[in-house]
């Protein structure tokens, strides 16, 4: 016959470890949304731009990408901004729910423009932004390639000022599961 304490430690052990499985899951779901820690990515640390997948970057499914560019890199006003995607990017993009956030505010696009051909889309303002404060990409309904990756999708802008220059901002590396 078994002792009731070894049963009783044998039963809190297996509880412990099967709680902290249960409470870790979502952590690693969320995880994958995030760009985490980059060691070796050719990109030098100072132009890795954050960003979030809010579904999880699955391959194949629908989600919504959220590019964020800090004020700091934005010193020159914007007119227009540009991301350019790597042509092993099999995703679709809705240009229609595309926008671009400041505080928490949309503004005013003028036009969104997605060049399959040259695998980039861009984003015209309706008015140039002048003050460095950070920007948020929003890219609703994006279908994610099929077969997952990491990808380097590279942010530029075009200065606001009298002789527009197209300088960049800095690259998100995405990684699809």
């Amino acid at each position: 016959m078994i002792p009731f304490k070894l049963v009783s430690k044998r039963l809190m052990a297996t509880l412990a470890v099967s709680s902290s499985l249960l409470v870790g899951i979502p952590y690693f779901a969320l995880a994958q949304s995030n760009p985490g820690l980059t060691i070796f990515s050719g990109v030098e640390r100072e132009n890795i731009l954050n960003y979030h997948l809010d579904f999880g970057g699955r391959a194949g499914n629908w989600d919504r990408y959220r590019l964020r560019i800090p004020g700091n890199r934005l010193t020159e006003g914007v007119s227009k901004l540009y991301v350019i995607y790597p042509d092993y990017y099999t995703g679709r993009f809705d240009v229609d729910r595309i926008e671009v956030r400041q505080n928490n505010q949309t503004l005013p696009l003028r036009d969104v423009v997605w060049d399959q051909e040259s695998n980039f889309i861009e984003i015209d303002l309706e008015e140039p932004i002048l003050e460095s404060r950070a920007l948020e990409i929003v890219m609703s309904n994006v279908h994610n390639p099929r077969f997952g990756g990491t990808f380097y999708f590279q942010g530029q802008m075009m200065t606001a000022g009298q002789i527009p220059i197209r300088l960049n901002i800095g690259t998100w590396i995405l990684s699809i599961n």
